[in-house]
């Protein structure tokens, strides 16, 4: 039983990575430690403006907030680039370790137009994003399950909501209120010399937090342009307190426009937590109210990685052995011999189709193009993966995940043209510089089409998630002068290589294949083949998806490399099973069964994609074109590449397998 010592080596693989899970991953940061002197001016930064409404993200200048005399764009890598994550110099002002209140912003005089904007913005739920010392702002709340009410713990929401909406009785439509005053509480730890700092009189900002508030602000007499930052404001008192008197809150008027004065606090709060766990609020989240369902997600998938390793081991233990050893037996007894010729007249099966199980498929230069985009999909996710598991695609690396994927993705062009050359030559292709260009720019070339249609639809509608067009002339640069080049030097090492020796002979006139029964058909094989690898994926797909859609971190990478690993054996164990019970029914068809079998665990993906959009519209959004062409223009790339990848994994089990099996055999 070959599959035996690798089973073995797998099962070891997946207990030290259910330790590195149960340990988690440690964090490495992006960025060294800075402190801050007593009395020392930090920035606050503004960046986007995002919703889990809609995907379409803006930037913080987009609305008529309070702005600087001069704008600044901070710099930005790639993977920032790429998702819209913009920062900018903002007027906020802070000073370390000075309490302030009622700090006046601006005040700011809005046509009704810019009210109305505002409103719609309120109305999808925007939330503003900030962040200070590379840590994103967050409002805080405490959290406790039903079963333990009294153990409660801190989890936060990113960013703070712009508006909200308010019940008035007798109201005829809805109303909604801007949030127009900001309370930034700022915890610090003072560096010690537990920390390794040299400098001791720092401080490390280790905590961001906003409480937004809706304050229709009253001032007396004319507003008094030279009053600064303090103005004098008849709703709230001048410090140290900083408490609100009896106010109402600013109702956003759609219709007439109106004034709104802005107004923040900030707030210095000491606190115990190191600059090593500042950022463990931000993950505790999904450490410990996910943990459970994370834990759940590995034993059903383990779960089913067993039930078909039992019928792979029972097709290879109890049948194809049996039957190898029945051909290559020499000695017989009478009786064995003709219990052995009467099973063969009535033989059916896997070993009368082995002239024409090696015959090439139609399109067999397509299938090494994919088979080779396959190999580059699969080393890419493996790295990817692996980086993140052991810390290095920390969150404070902003865009550190993208752009690894990318650089992986690129440098991995030498293994995918040296795999579709290999198979190429297998199938005997002539064209071999027609395949090699293929896998340069076929899967590339349609994930780069569809990205650029949706670069015009969200520049149309002036999103921040709109690329720059010098950003998209990088990644032409990454695709022709770093990718291609590469998988065209993988090709050539490919070539140069033997052609891959198989243990039969194709005859020259095929041979004509049974009626099949109906659950062999096309459709009833790729239905089953995806059905059980979506089962094992289907859990940790609801936080991926919530990650990227809904605005949260997601840093669970051991978990996911465990689920990865469990998808990688479900999807060739399901792929070998679908494939014996083909050639079992003398259906020799199986090159591109096995891709698209374990391939359409993507459109199950896909399905659960367009049910994850609908079930979380708000009831109040409309759903325009250019949210619906963003949320499934992306998911689209995203499941067309994993239905490459698992295809080619599917594609490549069976033909190890059919290698394996009928080099097993003598056939005369």
């Amino acid at each position: 039983f070959f599959f035996s010592r690798d089973l073995q080596m797998l099962r070891r693989q997946l207990l030290v990575l259910c330790l590195l899970a149960s340990a988690q991953a440690f964090y490495l940061p992006g960025v060294a430690p800075r402190a801050f002197k007593d009395g020392e001016a930090v920035n606050i930064k503004v960046q986007t403006l995002v919703s889990t409404e809609t995907p379409l993200q803006f930037d913080y200048y987009q609305l008529p907030f309070c702005a600087p005399k001069k704008v600044q764009d901070l710099p930005e890598n790639l993977g920032e680039a790429l998702v819209g994550e913009k920062a900018h110099t903002s007027a906020f002002q802070a000073t370390t370790k000075k309490n302030e209140y009622c700090k006046t912003l601006c005040r700011k005089s809005y046509t009704p137009q810019q009210m109305e904007e505002f409103q719609d913005f309120a109305i999808l739920d925007y939330r503003v994003n900030m962040r200070l010392d590379n840590l994103p702002i967050a409002e805080m709340h405490l959290f406790a399950y039903d079963d333990k009410p009294k153990d409660t713990i801190e989890i936060y929401n990113l960013g703070y909501p712009l508006g909200r909406k308010i019940e008035e009785p007798g109201a005829k439509t809805d109303q909604y209120v801007l949030n127009n005053h900001l309370r930034f509480q700022i915890l610090y730890h003072p560096v010690d010399s537990e920390d390794g700092g040299a400098d001791t009189d720092g401080n490390y900002i280790v905590g961001f937090r906003v409480y937004p508030y809706s304050i229709k602000h009253t001032y007396r007499g004319k507003w008094n342009t030279t009053g600064g930052a303090y103005a004098r404001l008849s709703t709230c008192r001048q410090p140290p307190n900083g408490k609100f008197t009896q106010h109402d809150p600013l109702i956003i008027d759609a219709q007439d426009g109106q004034e709104v004065v802005w107004t923040y606090d900030i707030e210095w709060v000491r606190s115990n937590v190191k600059w090593a766990s500042r950022w463990d609020v931000y993950l505790q989240m999904n450490e410990i109210q996910d943990d459970k369902v994370h834990w759940f997600s590995i034993i059903n998938s383990l779960v089913i990685v067993v039930f078909l390793t039992g019928i792979v081991g029972i097709i290879m233990t109890r049948i194809l052995r049996k039957e190898i050893q029945r051909y290559n037996e020499v000695a017989m007894s009478d009786e064995e011999r003709q219990e052995f010729n009467r099973e063969l007249r009535e033989e059916t099966g896997w070993k009368l189709v082995y002239g024409d199980v090696f015959r090439p498929p139609p399109h067999a230069a397509l299938l090494s193009v994919y088979a080779g985009t396959g190999m580059q999909l699969l080393i890419m996710s493996i790295l990817t993966l692996s980086f993140g598991a052991f810390g290095f695609l920390s969150p404070s690396n902003r865009g550190a995940l993208l752009s690894s994927i990318l650089f992986f993705f690129v440098l991995m062009g030498v293994p995918a043209g040296y795999t579709a050359a290999r198979f190429c030559k297998l199938v005997k292709e002539p064209n071999h510089f027609k395949t090699t260009l293929l896998t340069a720019t076929v899967f590339p070339g349609v994930c780069f089409a569809m990205f650029f249609l949706l670069n015009m639809v969200v520049w149309a509608r002036q999103s921040s998630t709109a690329v720059p067009f010098g950003t998209l002339v990088v990644l032409m640069l990454l695709w022709f002068g770093v990718s291609l080049p590469l998988i065209f030097f993988g090709a050539y090492l490919g070539f140069k290589r033997d052609v891959i020796e198989v243990p039969c002979i194709t005859n020259p006139i095929p041979r004509q294949i049974p009626p099949q029964a109906w659950y062999l058909h096309l459709g009833c094989t790729t239905l089953v083949g995806g059905l059980l690898p979506f089962g094992v994926v289907f859990v940790e797909m609801l936080f991926i998806l919530s990650s990227i859609w809904q605005h949260r971190f997601y840093y669970m990478f051991g978990f996911l490399f465990m689920v990865f690993l469990i998808l990688v054996v479900t999807v060739a164990e399901i792929t070998l099973v679908l494939c014996y019970l083909h050639l079992c029914a003398e259906d020799y068809r199986w090159w591109w069964r096995s891709f698209f079998s374990a391939g359409f665990t993507a459109v199950y993906m896909f399905t659960y994609a367009v049910y994850h959009f609908f079930a979380r519209v708000h009831p109040a959004a409309s759903v325009d074109l250019a949210s619906v062409c963003v949320y499934f223009g992306y998911m689209f790339i995203i499941c067309y590449a994993i239905f490459v990848m698992t295809g080619y994994i599917g594609f490549v089990s069976c033909f190890i397998f059919v290698k394996k099996i009928y080099g097993s055999i003598k056939v005369d």
